[in-house]
């Protein structure tokens, strides 16, 4: 009986450091977090985070595809002036900012208005990189909004002054599953913050100069 109330009360302070840590990263991030394009402030750089083009049973993975959508609108109403796709490039077989820009390209962003970072294996890399090797204190972040709160969080702590678009969301069962998953990816950016994790990779500086 012991061993199940320790057992119980764990599970209890496991859940609420879940809902606190969630709640805490929306309350740092609200004031930074835009929804309407006319009201976002402008910013030489758009950080568009990278995901998968393709789901696991096929078809273009919605979240891709918003963003996309997103970053798009930002550079057509002058409010980012280059994109910086910031992915993973983790083998020969899967290149996220490459698959990102091919599509900006199609939808008419100019090639040299677009930035290709390889090395954005996670949010931290992505966010930090942005400042250490390209040379931006200030930028706008594109993914769904609960990514960018956690994108802001983060940004937050490394002192950069970073604000965010949002994407459009996805609301079926697959960004239900998505959004379950941030929970836990929140509780793993806390412990980054706390314990001053860095990014897997920095490298030369490769600073975004305006043309």
């Amino acid at each position: 009986m012991k061993f199940l109330k320790t057992v119980l009360l764990l599970v209890i302070l496991g859940v609420v450091a879940l809902v606190a840590t969630n709640y805490y990263i929306i309350l740092k991030a609200k004031d930074n977090v835009y929804s309407n394009i006319t009201e976002l402030p402008k910013n030489k750089v758009g950080l568009l985070l990278g995901t998968s083009k393709y789901m696991v049973k096929g078809g273009v993975n919605p979240y891709y595809a918003y963003r996309i959508d997103a970053a798009v609108a930002l550079f057509e109403a002058g409010k980012i002036d280059y994109i910086l796709v910031s992915g993973d490039n983790g083998s020969a077989y899967y290149d996220e900012p490459t698959m990102f820009k091919d599509d900006l390209l199609k939808r008419g962003i100019p090639e040299n208005r677009i930035v290709l970072d390889f090395a954005g294996f996670r949010t931290l890399d992505s966010v930090v990189r942005a400042k250490e090797v390209f040379g931006q204190n200030a930028f706008t972040i594109i993914s769904q909004k609960f990514h960018n709160e956690r994108a802001i969080y983060l940004a937050n702590n490394f002192q950069i002054d970073a604000i965010a678009f949002n994407a459009k969301d996805v609301d079926n069962l697959y960004g239900l599953r998505t959004r379950g998953r941030e929970y836990l990816a929140r509780v793993k950016a806390a412990i980054d913050v706390l314990f001053n994790v860095q990014p897997k990779f920095l490298g030369e500086k490769m600073p975004i100069e305006q043309s």
